[in-house]
């Protein structure tokens, strides 16, 4: 039994010796690209109270929006260019979704879940 302690401590510090080195390095060129996106100003994003089946997507501009749909496993859905504020969800199973949401240079992530 000693044996087998001694073996798991030495396999332990031959990892931790290696992993020592290993150092993270973040990509500042790739965080400032994200963090100059605005988000898309008065966005509202919400299934209808009568029809679950719609999904009403505004904001203030009301520009054309496309709309990627996303399921949890992050596997494209279904994808719609709007111009109007209603998009049709009826073939979608009821689950959590992720949607992304370009309106001209602006883009938002928002998730929804399907009753």
């Amino acid at each position: 039994m000693k044996k087998i302690y001694l073996l798991l401590i030495f396999v332990g510090l031959i990892c931790l010796s290696f992993t020592s080195g290993i150092q993270a390095q973040s990509n500042t060129s790739e965080r400032q690209e994200r963090t100059t996106k605005q988000s898309i100003q008065g966005l509202r994003v919400f299934i209808s109270p009568a029809n679950k089946d719609i999904l009403y997507i505004t904001s203030d501009l009301q520009l054309t929006k496309t709309v990627k749909i996303f399921n949890v496993l992050g596997k494209q859905v279904d994808y719609e260019v709007l111009t109007g504020r209603e998009l049709h969800i009826g073939d979608l199973p009821s689950g959590v979704y992720i949607l992304k949401i370009t309106e001209g240079e602006n883009k938002t992530t928002v998730k929804f879940i399907k009753p």
